[in-house]
């Protein structure tokens, strides 16, 4: 017998996909049990790249504030060259904040340590994983998913969510496809170890024998007293190759005044580029490795699954069929077009090109990404046509708040500008309003003042407008004077 569902989703799988979508469901109220088949929670630093998208988010969750007391922006890279001569140079370029983007630069926590936040927050919110607990098997039913967990326990849930990484039982045994390429000869060596004799402040890079190829590179952790080693393997390295010996001749090899004090978390990476022709089948959703994996070129896989499980909770939340086959409408061509991204920079590092360690695409942060042509957005825009439905919400200071501020929370907001006698629905827990204005201009009662304009600018408004905002903060749809009487705050 089945014991009887006490909670709509069981997301299976506690890395940061999963728990950025069990943090979204508690924060809405909605019942759900994570659990974890490691018994121990994550304790590498590979996915250690969160961008600017996703600081977004994780502002809006709760949680943004103690990721950049533990982060750090990227260093620069000390490049060691033959001979003892160096060089420097950035991955990327660093980026002013702006009043549309607060946060325009790639930010460096260990995934460890942004697991053990995520889990933090959602301990605050009530929540908790279960460790050492798998989905072992399901089967799907009209208007659910019977599951049973390793543990013997048989439950029923509404929604299986599988965030249960890149060899996915889940995904597996639903039959979904997982196309792409394995490079069984492009091998990399990552650990986390400790050393004396290099300085904190910068990326130390050795070169290899081959043009703009890498030899060794030891990236201090910002937050830690941890190092990220990489290195090339042979094409069929030898399991001795992780020991904390073999780690050493690494380093005598180009440094021999730096000593490994003591080797955590080792791991061999094989390139393995993927990704599933469905998002939903039924009952149940992939997310995060689960549906795509990533060259690690470009910090792209660990931010798409957050962006995966953010654009997923308000829909399982609001329960409905139609706005749940949207997930996959959505998120999947994201995926296509950021795996692409992440496949082109890693030929470049295969084929020791130039540029390889640059990172300046304005797509890699994210921000860019937009839903515009997904099943949600009505087509509508802004005056001259710079935002349009489906587009990311920007940004902006509005007095003694942001309008980051007023979107903050699981709730849908209308942003209403300059049009203080619109009819309007009415405000709800799920539903904020609020009126934005130009200094002196007439106003609703306690309407924001946009006393220098940013709003105005960022939102492109020339003259009365209203603009919906998801859950997700992406735009749902605009209105102009005289249609914003007739806008629907649906979707």
């Amino acid at each position: 017998m089945f014991t009887e569902s006490r909670f709509t989703v069981l997301i299976a799988g506690a890395g940061p996909t999963g728990l950025t979508l069990a943090i979204d469901l508690a924060r809405r109220g909605v019942p759900f049990r994570i659990v974890e088949k490691s018994p121990t929670p994550y304790a590498g630093s590979r996915g250690k790249g969160v961008q600017p998208r996703t600081q977004e988010i994780l502002e809006d969750l709760g949680v943004l504030d103690r990721f950049r007391e533990f982060g750090g922006d990227y260093p620069e890279l000390l490049i060691h060259l033959p001979g003892g001569a160096t060089t420097t140079r950035r991955m990327a370029e660093l980026h002013a904040p702006t009043p549309a983007v607060p946060y325009p630069n790639i930010l460096m926590v260990p995934q460890w340590r942004t697991a053990e936040l995520l889990t933090g927050r959602l301990a605050e919110l009530g929540g908790r994983v279960e460790l050492g607990v798998e989905v072992t098997g399901f089967t799907q039913r009209e208007g659910g998913v019977d599951v049973t967990l390793s543990t013997g326990e048989r439950v029923t849930t509404t929604y299986l969510v599988a965030a249960d990484g890149g060899r996915s039982t889940i995904r597996r045994a639903l039959g979904v496809g997982f196309a792409g390429e394995t490079h069984d000869t492009e091998r990399m060596l990552i650990a986390d170890v400790r050393l004396t004799g290099l300085d904190r402040d910068r990326w130390h890079v050795w070169p290899g024998a081959q043009p703009n190829s890498l030899r060794l590179g030891l990236c201090p952790l910002p937050g830690t007293e941890d190092f990220q080693l990489t290195a090339p393997l042979a094409e069929r390295p030898d399991p001795e190759d992780l020991a904390p010996a073999a780690l050493q001749r690494l380093v005598d090899d180009v440094q021999a005044q730096v000593s490994l004090t003591q080797v955590g978390w080792t791991s061999l990476y094989r390139a393995n580029i993927r990704m599933v022709d469905r998002y939903r089948v039924g009952h149940v959703f992939l997310a995060g490795d689960a549906a795509h994996v990533h060259s690690p070129a470009g910090g792209q896989g660990l931010n798409t699954g957050i962006q995966d499980a953010f654009n997923l909770g308000w829909k399982l939340a609001a329960g409905d069929d139609a706005l749940l086959d949207t997930y996959e409408a959505e998120r999947l061509p994201v995926a296509a077009e950021v795996l692409g991204i992440s496949t082109r920079l890693h030929r470049r590092h295969a084929e020791n090109a130039e540029d390889a360690m640059r990172r300046d695409d304005p797509v890699l942060r994210q921000l860019s990404l937009t839903y515009r042509d997904g099943p949600l957005a009505d087509g509508t825009r802004s005056a001259s046509g710079r935002l349009h439905a489906g587009d990311r919400a920007p940004d902006a200071p509005c007095g003694s708040t942001r309008v980051f501020d007023l979107l903050r929370g699981p709730h849908r907001t209308l942003l209403v500008f300059d049009a203080p006698d619109a009819d309007l629905p009415p405000e709800s827990p799920d539903l904020h309003i609020h009126h934005i204005v130009r200094p002196g201009a007439p106003a609703a009662e306690g309407a924001v003042v946009d006393r220098d304009g940013h709003a105005h600018e960022a939102y492109d408004v020339s003259a009365p407008a209203t603009f919906l905002v998801r859950p997700d903060n992406y735009l749902a749809g605009v209105a102009h004077h005289p249609r914003i009487t007739a806008m629907s705050a649906g979707y």
